[in-house]
């Protein structure tokens, strides 16, 4: 099994889980800033206001990337660096920081694929209503705007909104994620609306603003399930629950993929949420529905189901001691497969992983090494994975390992460990762990390699 020549090897980070510099060259609060604040929000009591102090030591961090041997690096804008108001005035200084990593990227070889916005809503508009006031789309627009003026002479490949149903559902719905409200469905669809009409408004912007020919697509969270048997009912039930929606739940594929792909809102989602759907225009989705380049989908696991006596889906249950990330998230290899598989099924268009990986507790051993063996046959068996869902035909494009380093990880601070590089969050020193290497030589090799033996005994003695 090989993937094509072209095929993209990256790795991705967001702004605020790494920069740091919270209030430096004019950079206004987000509402993740505000949110770390408040006593019992994030575990430890840990802020992002250093992180990994990305902002000073971002070519530190381009010579990691290129010692990888990466073709794209998936980065993030912060908006409230941009915009401090989060509309408005332009913060020079914010963009000169974007231009100098732009320019450091470029020039190590490697591709730059920029999300617009990765959760760091500014708190200034989030005190004018945030995405449940009908300007909010507006006010993305101008930030993307200013973003694509100034960027768009070097960067081409684009992600509008990464996953929608995460910032919404955990920062609005069940309050554990910035801005920690806990509001009714109703509200959270309404929001949901106006930040696909963002989506559009920023699609459209880019298209008509980026000065050379853009890739754009964005990167929703997906919602994975693998049937248990190869027989065609499993198949089915795996794929009808896939894209079902819940009528208190955002966490749904279809609800967001469906009008920025096809159009419209689903019907079955519509009966389900009944009156706790927002009213929309004909022109709105009009607006939601641009042309893609490319599917992005964040998988980390899926749920293994079956067909009961009636085809309806049942959620298998999971043996004792079954594996699992730190996260406790369920080691599902396969959802790299069927989630890109029936993805692409539904939309037609190329897939991008936009982020994979596997959250660790990470730890030097007596000689300095991170040996994080787990990490890498979760990767190699997710890659294979990926590998056979290429090669039985579906087109996934990109993939994007999360993440290069150890960052602030949300509501969790710095106890998660995702990086393919150690972080002391002491000293801030970076060193690259077993994984990384290992990738280095998955992209070496194009993949070729997954196919080897794992690392020998004696490099994973230690953690044993």
């Amino acid at each position: 099994m090989t993937l094509p020549d072209d095929f993209v090897w990256g790795v991705a980070t967001s702004a605020f889980q790494i920069e740091g510099s919270a209030d430096t060259d004019g950079r206004g609060p987000s509402i993740w800033d505000w949110f770390a604040r408040q006593k019992g929000a994030i575990a430890g009591g840990h802020t992002a206001d250093t992180a990994c102090d990305h902002y000073h030591r971002f070519e530190q961090d381009i010579a990691l990337l290129k010692q990888l041997g990466v073709g794209a690096y998936r980065l993030s804008i912060s908006w409230p660096r941009v915009m401090p108001e989060g509309t408005g005035a332009v913060n020079a200084a914010g963009l000169g920081f974007y231009d100098r990593l732009i320019d450091a990227v470029l020039a190590a070889g490697i591709t730059p694929w920029v999300t617009l916005y990765h959760w760091d809503y500014p708190l200034a508009l989030h005190h004018r209503g945030g995405w449940l006031n009908p300007e909010s789309p507006v006010w993305f627009e101008r930030y993307t705007r200013a973003v694509v003026d100034r960027l768009g002479d070097r960067v081409a490949h684009w992600f509008t909104l990464n996953e929608p149903q995460i910032f919404i559902e955990h920062g609005y719905g069940a309050g554990t994620h910035a801005p920690g409200l806990k509001l009714p469905i109703a509200d959270q669809l309404l929001m949901g609306h106006h930040a696909l009409i963002a989506h559009g408004l920023a699609v459209k912007c880019i298209r008509e603003r980026s000065q050379v020919n853009p890739t754009i697509g964005w990167g929703p969270a997906g919602r994975v399930k693998c049937p248990q048997t190869n027989a065609p009912e499993d198949l089915e039930a795996a794929r009808n629950d896939m894209f079902a929606t819940e009528a208190d739940s955002l966490w749904s594929n279809t609800w967001f993929g469906d009008p920025v792909v096809l159009g419209h809102y689903p019907e079955d989602a519509l009966r389900a949420y009944g009156k706790d759907a927002p009213t929309f225009s004909a022109r709105e989705l009009e607006t939601i529905c641009q042309p893609l380049d490319f599917y992005g989908v964040t998988i980390y696991s899926a749920d293994i189901v079956h067909a009961d006596a009636d085809g309806q889906a049942v959620v298998c249950d999971r043996e004792p001691g079954f594996p699992q990330t730190s996260f406790n998230w369920p080691i599902e290899p396969d959802c790299l497969y069927w989630g890109p598989r029936l993805l692409h099924e539904r939309y037609q268009l190329p897939i991008v992983i936009s982020e994979n990986g596997m959250a660790a507790f990470d730890a030097p051993t007596l000689d300095g090494e991170i040996v994080d063996s787990h990490r890498i046959d979760y990767t190699r068996r997710h890659l294979q994975a990926l590998s056979r869902a290429v090669d039985d035909g579906t087109p996934i494009s990109a993939y994007f390992h999360w993440s290069l380093l150890d960052n602030f990880e949300w509501a969790e601070g710095y106890r998660q460990r995702f990086g393919l590089v150690y972080v002391d969050f002491k000293t801030l020193k970076r060193t690259p762990k077993a994984s990384a290497k290992w990738y280095q030589r998955v992209i070496d090799t194009n993949g070729a390699s997954l196919w080897d033996g794992l690392p020998q005994p004696s490099a994973v003695a230690a953690i044993v």
